[in-house]
């Protein structure tokens, strides 16, 4: 058996239909599965962890912050291991070793118990040096590799009719995200944390055999090309477009590497540091905490309406309008901040969120590609990711501080103007390097 086909019993050449599209419907659900390790998937299990472990919220947060970085410091060697193993292996240790941080996570309070008769101590610091780990290990597997291997493995099997499937699997994703905290408190309340951990550890072993089955790199190791033309075939005057395969550092050699990274970056930083105060950002402005709360639904109906729409689009527009659109929208968002009393302020601020998000369904997946071709892409989208963990792990403690220094949020809103200032006009040569 050929190494491409070791351990899986799928040959994508005797597919009925063209392979990618199966490798769409799995990448998704590799996606997907990465919900344990993000922001989203941990949150449901704040207060019930933080509580077992006798850890404050600004403890339990600050273990967090810490692991997301340390995390965002090694994400990019994951996109070195992606081109050189390739997607399918990634992706299913990348699943293995989430659900064994999982079971881990559902043993905190044993294994802290045990540490500190160990060390004849009861200081707080070592659940909090514990859960470090653990969300430094569901970090980097979750939100990092198997996110950046699935996204990146249906990216590969695509070329004309990218925008079109990432259309697909961005609204699969958008609404399985945005209902995700509804079932995993449902397991939390039922079950307890500690068995719904278990239960998604076990979830997560099931998707890992399936990636391990459906998931193949290329579409050239088994006789075909992206977008489903048989190699060999003349290919009907569709063949994919000869292009310059980028290195990483190649890539960083160019200026849009670096205004699409860094616009991608601050979505991170702004969504990541606005969801997790939202609360105390609309208290400090007078809303109630239902107002806070529902403007998370006009925006994701916005965000969904933008990356279906503009994914499509993307297989015949320049992505430069997209990344401006994308500037709009963080500008949008960063008056919305400013002048959040008004009505008006609300309906900026949900409307550039919604903007951000769409086009950063967009960008993410299919600009890298597109500019640096499929060789290296691993590496390319890994040091992206890198900034994205980066900003999601720095914007909670920056939106805390300037409003404990300062008593008001008001400073984010100039914060963004400035950078978006800034992005607007270093991203005028910001063109396609191929």
């Amino acid at each position: 058996m050929s190494a491409k086909s070791r351990f899986s019993l799928i040959d994508p050449a005797k597919s009925p239909v063209f392979y990618g599209y199966v490798i769409l419907a799995v990448g998704t659900l590799g996606i997907y599965s990465s919900i344990p390790g993000q922001t989203i998937g941990v949150s449901v299990f704040t207060d019930p962890v933080k509580d077992a472990l006798g850890l404050s919220r600004n403890q339990f947060s600050n273990a967090y912050m810490v692991g997301t970085i340390c995390s965002s410091l090694v994400i990019g060697r994951a996109g070195v291991w992606f081109d050189r193993y390739g997607a399918r292996y990634v992706a299913f240790f990348a699943a293995v070793v989430l659900a064994f941080a999982l079971v881990l996570c559902s043993w905190s309070v044993q294994m802290s118990e045990i540490a500190k008769r160990i060390l004849d101590s009861n200081s707080w610091t070592i659940p909090f040096t514990l859960m470090t780990v653990l969300f430094f290990i569901l970090r980097f597997s979750g939100q990092g590799v198997l996110t950046m291997a699935s996204r990146n493995v249906i990216m590969i099997w695509f070329d004309k009719n990218r925008g079109k499937v990432n259309a697909i699997s961005s609204v699969a994703i958008s609404f399985g995200f945005s209902s995700s905290p509804l079932w995993i408190n449902a397991l939390v309340e039922g079950y307890g944390w500690q068995s719904a951990w278990q239960f998604l550890a076990v979830g997560l072993l099931m998707v890992s055999f399936l990636i391990l089955q459906f998931f193949k790199n290329r579409p050239e190791e088994h006789g075909l090309l992206p977008d489903g033309t048989p190699e060999g075939s003349g290919n009907n005057g569709r063949s994919v477009s000869l292009a310059k395969q980028f290195t990483l550092k190649e890539a960083e050699h160019t200026r849009a590497f670096w205004m699409y990274a860094l616009m991608l970056a601050f979505n991170s930083f702004f969504i990541t540091g606005l969801t997790f105060h939202v609360v105390s950002i609309f208290a400090s402005e007078g809303f109630p905490k239902s107002d806070a709360i529902a403007i998370f639904l006009p925006v994701s109906v916005v965000a969904v309406s933008i990356s279906l729409i503009f994914n499509y689009l993307s297989d015949y527009l320049q992505l430069k309008l997209y990344l401006y659109l994308m500037i709009l929208g963080g500008i949008m968002a960063s008056i919305g901040f400013l002048f959040l009393s008004l009505s008006a302020g609300v309906f900026l601020l949900v409307g550039g969120l919604g903007i951000m998000g769409g086009f950063f369904a967009v960008l993410n997946a299919v600009a890298w590609p597109r500019f640096y071709g499929r060789d290296h892409l691993g590496a390319i989208t890994g040091k992206t990711m890198s900034f994205m963990v980066l900003g999601s792990a720095l914007a909670p403690p920056i939106f805390s501080f300037f409003f404990s220094f300062f008593e008001s949020y008001h400073l984010i809103g100039y914060l963004g103007l400035a950078v978006m200032l800034f992005l607007a006009l270093a991203s005028f040569k910001a063109d396609n390097p191929q």
